[in-house]
């Protein structure tokens, strides 16, 4: 098992779509996303906790217009990801490895188009709440980093989760909720998932559980003001 970590650290530290400490991109990428890696002006979207990438991929290869970032911090999990996007010549997908604590270290407010959450662990005791990454405090990171008008989307095989971040979001005023589903594959809204799906899903899905499915719009927030929410978020953590 370590040497296959080792194996997939080489990797990425060898992949020029991945960014990572080390690279002089890291410490630079901030606000330059375009600019530096991906020599475009496309939409930016992002997939958070990403593990092996398989969204961040299938969409990238769907739409090649758009630029596709999988972001997580287990470095042999992104390494697949990493690899497959290479092997498919996809320019338009990169991986960053780091924590999702430490998004706005990399992107600038606005920056990010779209945000992605495909069945993250719902952490579903109490003393976990401020590691669900549907809390207060990270929704209000997101809203900072998507550009009004931008979309976060929820995919989840569990009930717990699904139902708090429904809760969240209404509670939000930056977030406006546009669709919800808590059952994906018998709802029409599946056709706006082109199909992609993980490795997790399909056990999932085997196992019998539906897919819940939660799609918002930023509508326009104060970066001053979602700053100060979410200091207050972290006081009551």
């Amino acid at each position: 098992m370590a040497r296959r970590k080792l194996f997939r650290f080489a990797q990425n530290a060898a992949a020029s779509n991945v960014i990572e400490v080390g690279k002089p991109i890291y410490s630079a990428i901030k606000g330059k996303w375009r600019e530096m890696y991906f020599k475009n002006d496309h939409p930016i979207v992002l997939e958070l906790a990403c593990g092996k990438g398989e969204y961040t991929v299938g969409l990238g290869k769907t739409f090649p217009d758009r630029n596709y970032i999988g972001v997580d911090i287990k470095g042999d999990r992104i390494a697949r990801g990493s690899q497959a996007a290479l092997q498919l010549g996809l320019t338009n997908v990169a991986f960053l490895r780091a924590s999702i604590q430490f998004l706005d270290e990399f992107f600038e407010p606005g920056e990010v188009d779209e945000i992605w959450l495909v069945h993250p662990d719902p952490q579903p005791k109490d003393r976990d709440e401020k590691k669900r990454l549907t809390n207060q405090n990270f929704l209000t990171r997101y809203a900072r980093l998507i550009k009004p008008g931008g979309l976060f989307h929820l995919k989840t095989d569990n009930p717990f989760l699904y139902d708090y971040t429904l809760e969240v979001i209404r509670s939000m005023p930056g977030y406006e909720l546009l669709e919800h589903t808590d059952d994906l594959y018998e709802s029409e809204l599946l056709v706006d998932h082109y199909n992609i799906t993980t490795h997790y899903e399909k056990l999932f899905r085997e196992q019998g559980f539906t897919i819940k499915y939660i799609r918002a719009r930023i509508v326009g927030v104060d970066t001053a003001s979602t700053m100060n929410q979410e200091k207050v978020a972290q006081k009551a953590d």
